[in-house]
């Protein structure tokens, strides 16, 4: 077996993360606390150094003398302002929070919007190449979608448009949920090979 102290850590941590939520037992519930503690200590680590590094590749970025680009530079005017307010107001602030806010929602319309004409350009594209059942349905959903949530519908005071709009605007709830129900089970499956030690990720 490839690295065998390393897989005999990663399943015997495993174990006690696993047993900590099923056995009522003290001590293996202190042992869980702790284990996730550090886990939560190494994960801000590991954020520390990603925010490092990317700050460090837009310096180099800003800073060359060949080719300089000057949105790292606005990148990194960006993130010293926000880290400064941040440290100096903290982030409960309610003046950190607004302008977080403003930033952030037209950002997310914006990237909505680029998803929005991405889905439909694939969809046209999509009927182009194939034209069976599957992608029929596709392009209608996308479709449908797309008029429901521009509101086009909102002012129809019919009854049964109402009630077909109203099940429709429902269906992405479900469709998130199966989702996340999806990647709970793959979580699930990860986990358990790697506790089983056939699947060995820290191994390199």
């Amino acid at each position: 077996m490839r690295a065998p102290v390393a897989t005999a850590v990663a399943i015997g941590i495993g174990l006690i993360i696993l047993g900590g939520y099923f056995i009522p037992f003290p001590l293996l519930t202190a042992l869980q606390s702790t284990l996730l503690g550090w886990a939560v200590i190494v994960g801000a680590f590991a954020g520390l150094v990603a925010i490092t590094n990317l700050v460090l590749n837009h310096w180099r970025k800003a800073t060359s003398k060949t080719h300089r680009d000057l949105y790292s530079l606005i990148a990194l005017a960006g993130f010293l302002a926000t880290l400064g307010a941040g440290l100096w107001y903290g982030p409960s602030d309610p003046l950190i929070r607004q302008v977080v806010q403003s930033v952030l929602v037209p950002v997310e319309a914006s990237l909505m919007a680029a998803l929005a004409i991405a889905l439909g350009y694939a969809s046209l594209r999509l009927l182009r190449l194939r034209r069976d059942g599957m992608s029929i349905l596709f392009v209608l959903s996308a479709v449908v979608f797309l008029i429901i949530s521009s509101g086009f519908l909102a002012g129809v005071n019919i009854p049964f448009v109402q009630d077909i709009a109203a099940f429709i605007d429902r269906l992405p709830i479900a469709g998130a949920r199966g989702i996340l129900l999806g990647i709970a089970l793959g979580s699930l499956t990860a986990g358990l090979r790697i506790l089983m030690g056939a699947d060995r990720p820290y191994s390199g």
